[in-house]
């Protein structure tokens, strides 16, 4: 699914017992629409829907189209509520995406060439991840649906940071301009001795 859009229903009825009927009888997610200069809207969305869109992961670092009665919202996931035993979803809070506006958001890291590594692969090194994601700062038009981690030549001892990504022009990683160059992943020598 490439197609990153979902239609939705501006909804009256508020409260803890109206989201209840909603995801019981009518098989919808209540869902708020809040920030840019526009007052904050609350929606339903079409649960099967909305969990088919979620199966992609591009989806949650990507401008999603909401078409709220007609009315065409540009926004991101910033935060979904799930039911703790059975996963789905149970409300979902979307954050406009402005065109002109900087956005700050969560990008997943992607890890690449781990197990052709010569470290890996020659000298029996293991792969420790310490971040599967990164928080990023940058335009709608700017954002990128992941970033890749090249651990190609990665060698047995040495760690991966933040200053050592490549990132796409217009893209600003917030730890690193905060001043934190945080380890991403590094390659350590096993602890595992051959017999």
């Amino acid at each position: 699914m490439t197609n990153f859009a979902l239609n939705a229903e501006a909804r009256s009825d508020l409260g803890k017992g109206a989201s209840r009927r909603l995801r019981r009888n009518a098989s919808l997610v209540p869902a708020v629409i809040y920030g840019g200069d526009k007052a904050p809207l609350s929606v339903s969305l079409v649960a099967k829907d909305f969990a088919k869109l979620l199966e992609n992961e591009a989806s949650y670092s990507h401008v999603l189209s909401l078409n709220v009665d007609g009315t065409v919202e540009t926004v991101l996931i910033k935060a979904l509520q799930r039911h703790p035993a059975k996963g789905f979803v149970l409300h979902a809070d979307f954050i406009r995406a402005v065109a002109d506006h900087k956005l700050t958001t969560s990008v997943p890291l992607h890890f690449i060439n781990a197990e052709t590594a010569d470290a890996v692969k020659l000298q029996g090194g293991e792969i420790s991840h310490t971040m599967s994601e990164v928080e990023v700062s940058c335009l709608p038009k700017d954002l990128p649906e992941f970033i890749e981690v090249d651990l190609a030549k990665v060698a047995i001892g040495q760690t991966v940071h933040l200053s050592d990504l490549t990132v796409p022009a217009g893209v600003e990683l917030v730890a690193l301009a905060h001043g934190n160059d945080l380890a991403v992943a590094n390659i350590h020598a096993s602890r595992v001795q051959g017999e």
